[in-house]
């Protein structure tokens, strides 16, 4: 779930993820964006079509800090 706390955007854990996830993770506005807009893509390849829109950022940069976000997500099990 998304949360802002403080002006900080953070993903809390509920449901059966608290068990198997103890924390929060900090999000920047790269990532609140990817977060916001991962079930509107049908794939990776459209939600970094996403991020390349919204942003002056170019494609491999990009494509880097959407692998690391989610590997982050997939090694947490929170997607």
């Amino acid at each position: 779930m998304l949360r802002e706390i403080v002006g900080d955007y953070v993903l809390v854990p509920t449901g059966s993820t608290v068990n198997d996830f103890n924390g929060l993770i900090i999000l920047n506005e790269v990532a609140r964006f990817i977060w916001e807009n991962y079930e509107k893509a049908k794939d990776e390849d459209e939600l970094l079509g996403f991020i390349l829109d919204e942003y002056e950022v170019e494609r491999d940069v990009a494509k880097a800090d959407l692998d690391e976000f989610l590997d982050i997500l997939r090694k947490n099990e929170i997607v």
